[in-house]
């Protein structure tokens, strides 16, 4: 058997060369765990199902400001990017900055881009704001949505999320004209505390936030990226080495899409599968991961769990009760499942 002690699985895949790929030797399509917010690979749980529905309505409705909340790495960027896919852009015009960390001129500047208003009208805030009014009328009139999605907004200055609150405010008597998503981490959430962005986060209608996967979960979300991919789940890692991952990760879908990746780069210079808990162990030390999870974000239990304090205790059984059937030895265990 191969040590993996011996040496780093990642070293020895550089030394062979990247022409080197993994997806034959697992019975692959392609890769399943690439870094990238494809929609194709989108996996729902309860959180995530209510995030699209929040996000769908906030944007094929006139209803103002959505704000999506989630830490790092949560999904929020591939959620948004599925709904937008969703989304007929003949009748709903919808425009994303995914790097809002601008000066206020640069976001006007890109906003006068993203609506197609030229370049001249990005240059004074005011003839900006007037041809986008003129422009969102006379949509509205033709039947037609616009909207802004802000991804990364924990980055916004104050005076950029106070622009955003005036955006919202283009309306008439009776409907918003854009409507607006946040989406951000926590942080944007505490700012939005802030006394002096109370009108802006009294505008918000529509509020979701996304938490990290619990154990079933993090196993469906490998299962389901390996099947899309066209491999067979329990043929590429073991119970042990999901149950690992789970632990490392708190959940958090890209660390899980990191050590998945490389446990696949490791199993195949090893040529070794399924991947089992100590190809797994290695990786989290080549990436430090031990020390990342203590701080990742725990996820709240859904809504129809009963945590083990709220559980009623259980009385023990009487002395002179009869024996109950002994446990079930190990080896007798229903053979691990994905679902």
């Amino acid at each position: 058997m191969f040590d993996f002690r011996a040496e780093s699985n990642t070293s020895l895949l550089r030394r062979q060369g990247p022409v080197l790929m993994y997806e034959h030797f697992f019975g692959l399509r392609e890769r399943p765990f690439d870094l990238v917010p494809n929609p194709k690979f989108l996996y729902l749980t309860a959180r995530q199902r209510e995030a699209v529905s929040n996000l769908r309505y906030g944007l094929q409705a006139p209803r103002g400001l959505t704000l999506l909340l989630g830490e790092a790495g949560t999904g929020k960027t591939t959620i948004v990017q599925a709904v937008l896919a969703e989304i007929d852009q003949a009748s709903a015009e919808c425009v994303l900055i995914s790097n809002p960390a601008l000066t206020r001129n640069e976001f006007y500047e890109s906003l006068a881009d993203g609506f197609s208003l030229g370049p001249e009208v990005g240059q004074s805030k005011a003839r900006f704001l007037a041809v986008l009014r003129d422009r969102l009328e006379a949509r509205h009139a033709a039947g037609l949505l616009s909207a802004l999605v802000l991804d990364e907004a924990q980055s916004m200055s104050y005076e950029l999320l106070e622009e955003v609150r005036l955006l919202s405010n283009i309306e008439t008597s009776t409907t918003k004209l854009l409507n607006v998503v946040l989406a951000g981490q926590p942080e944007l959430a505490d700012r939005l505390n802030d006394p002096s962005l109370r009108q802006l986060k009294q505008r918000i209608s529509l509020r979701c936030e996304l938490a990290p996967l619990s154990f079933p979960e993090t196993a469906a979300y490998i299962a389901g990226r390996l099947r899309i991919a066209g491999g067979e789940p329990a043929a590429i890692f073991s119970r042990e080495a999901i149950a690992a991952i789970h632990e490392v990760s708190g959940g958090v879908p890209r660390t899980i899409n990191v050590v998945c990746d490389n446990a696949l780069i490791g199993g195949f210079a090893a040529q070794a599968k399924p991947i089992v808990r100590t190809l797994i162990e290695e990786i989290c030390r080549d990436f430090d991961l031990r020390r990342s999870a203590m701080h990742a974000p725990k996820p709240r239990p859904a809504v129809n769990e009963v945590s083990q304090a709220e559980r009623p205790a259980v009385a023990p059984p009487p002395e002179n009760a009869s024996p109950t059937h002994p446990a079930e030895p190990e080896t007798s265990r229903r053979p691990f499942s994905f679902f």
